[in-house]
């Protein structure tokens, strides 16, 4: 707890070495104004702990067994969108990278990386800001230089009503998308009806067939 009486940033560590995890836990004890909420040795257990507890920042891990770091965050995402994800890793090749930036990843940064620059990087994507570890930012830049922009799909969404529609199209009933984002029934219907209007679509069917095409819920 920050000893200015200001809340602590709440945070997820999801690595599948437990001494890397440990290691973690003891660094982040010593800076001030963060707390460790919960660990997390694969990404189905990142996922479920991250819809459990609710953290400000999950530091993520990429290559991690089962469920990896990178489709890990994309359903946190999804499921949690007030809760950052901060991807830290050894690898920093291109296509890891993009990759976990697509999935929803604020920041980026490698497992070298020294307590001032991780604190500045944990603050900065909890205030909603990105981050790059020295080195990655610049070949992102020129990666996604390279690349024609895509639009984003259903821009008119805010990111909750996306949410609701990604489970959606999945097949999931309002009372499993309700439990999946910790929402009410009425609150995940409130959402589908405004979802219905903005894609000029008049029922469930419609919204699936609608998010299907643009490559959700496959």
């Amino acid at each position: 707890m920050p000893d200015d009486g200001s809340v602590a940033l709440r945070l997820l560590l999801a690595d599948d070495h437990p001494v890397v995890r440990a290691g973690l836990r003891a660094l982040v004890e010593t800076l001030d104004g963060l707390e460790v909420v919960g660990e997390a040795a694969d990404g189905q257990a990142a996922v479920r702990e991250a819809q459990l507890l609710r953290p400000d920042v999950v530091l993520m891990d990429v290559r991690m067994p089962g469920l990896d770091g990178v489709e890990a965050t994309r359903l946190i995402r999804a499921r949690v969108p007030d809760t950052a994800v901060l991807v830290l890793t050894m690898y920093e090749d291109d296509a890891t990278v993009l990759t976990a930036l697509q999935a929803g990843a604020r920041g980026y940064l490698l497992k070298d990386v020294g307590q001032e620059e991780l604190l500045a990087g944990i603050r900065a994507v909890a205030a909603g800001q990105a981050v790059f570890g020295q080195g990655v930012a610049s070949r992102v830049l020129a990666q996604l230089a390279e690349r024609p922009a895509a639009p984003a799909a259903f821009p008119e969404l805010t990111e909750r009503e996306r949410a609701v529609l990604e489970l959606l199209a999945t097949g999931l009933r309002t009372a499993a998308i309700a439990e999946r984002l910790a929402l009410s029934p009425k609150t995940v219907s409130n959402h589908m009806t405004s979802i219905f209007g903005k894609l000029q679509v008049t029922d469930r069917a419609g919204a699936i067939i609608r998010a299907r095409q643009e490559g959700l819920g496959g």
